[in-house]
């Protein structure tokens, strides 16, 4: 009943009728002629992850939008211990293997089916009926609103659900690879090469780390919630651009992602920096395990509290990161005076 295809129409006479409708199914048409929608699902996060990059990419180059810059340019060469050269190559790999996963599952898979809708849609009516009773169904339910729910309600309702699963897969694997050490040295201190994150890092990885992160992640919510291959291409879309959104560097007013979703590109640069690393797991989408496992960083209850509730500002970001630098040499400085003395 709820693999919406987002273009299922209904026949009224069908719908309405007592009588269970016979499923016949046939291929789906593709949405691009010539391109079949699980080999889209898979092209569609690459080219979203190239493209979103390039975007930020060109704002860092031509220096267009400095004031919402959360480090400086020089600092990203100065601090960072992978050279871009690198990282783009490990990204890519991690292109590779996604796709060749990707395309085995659906090779495995095979096309998708259509013919079943109407019979689904006739179900969720009578559904209805038993809950509603058929007098107010009748009068206050028309064709147009159960198709609405049936091709974008029912979607979106698994796609959350996808996010709520990736989320949750992502922090525990995330929390377990800082807190054994072995797993931190082997698999995930390539990532934290990137002390200042930018856009098409988002995923230098480790191959493996990024195979069960992202790839077995994001596939493991897919088969879970049963999604079309059309909602696919929504899931592993989303969360590709998300992922650049985060590491981006980048605050911008414009950008949406980072107004909808709590967890932003400041949310998650804290955790790239060397006194973040034990806190803000949390990834791509919310916060919510941050807050229940105690992981969030401290400091957002404090010195760093949200904007209207939620997010926190890029000038109050970088007025913690100066105070923060300042206390830093200050301790410093203190250091090498009594080492200075005791000498």
């Amino acid at each position: 009943m709820s693999n919406a295809t987002f273009n299922s129409t209904i026949n009224h006479e069908i719908l309405w009728s007592s009588t269970e409708p016979i499923v016949k199914l046939t291929q789906r048409a593709t949405l691009i002629d010539g391109i079949p929608d699980g080999i889209l699902a898979l092209i569609a996060p690459v080219v979203a992850y190239w493209t979103f990059s390039l975007l930020f990419f060109i704002l860092d180059e031509f220096k267009l939008a400095e004031g919402h810059r959360i480090h400086p340019s020089e600092e990203m060469l100065r601090r960072n211990k992978a050279g871009q050269w690198e990282v783009f190559r490990e990204v890519i790999s991690q292109h590779i293997i996604q796709s060749v996963v990707g395309y085995a599952a659906y090779k495995i898979d095979g096309p998708e089916l259509t013919g079943y809708e109407t019979h689904d849609i006739w179900v969720f009516k009578n559904w209805l009926y038993r809950i509603f009773g058929p007098h107010l169904v009748s009068k206050y339910v028309t064709d147009a609103t159960i198709q609405f729910c049936y091709n974008y309600v029912f979607s979106a309702i698994k796609i959350f659900a996808a996010f709520i699963f990736v989320d949750t897969w992502q922090f525990t694997l995330h929390y377990a690879m800082h807190y054994f050490p072995s797993l931190y040295r082997r698999f995930h201190s390539r990532h934290h090469q990137l002390y200042v994150p930018y856009a098409f890092g988002a995923l230098f990885n480790h191959p493996f780390e990024g195979f069960l992160l992202d790839t077995c992640g994001t596939g493991i919510a897919m088969l879970l919630t049963k999604l079309t291959q059309r909602e696919q291409i929504v899931l592993y879309t989303l969360a590709t651009m998300k992922t650049v959104d985060d590491h981006c560097g980048f605050v911008l007013p414009v950008d949406p992602f980072q107004w909808i979703f709590p967890n932003n590109a400041v949310y998650h640069d804290i955790h790239h920096q060397e006194w973040g690393l034990k806190f803000n797991f949390a990834q791509p989408f919310f916060t919510f395990w941050d807050n229940l496992c105690g992981t969030r960083f401290p400091a957002m209850e404090t010195e760093l509290r949200h904007t209207n509730g939620r997010h926190v500002s890029i000038k109050q970001y970088k007025l913690f990161l100066q105070n923060r630098d300042k206390e830093t040499a200050t301790k410093l400085a203190k250091l090498k005076a009594d080492l200075a003395k005791e000498m």
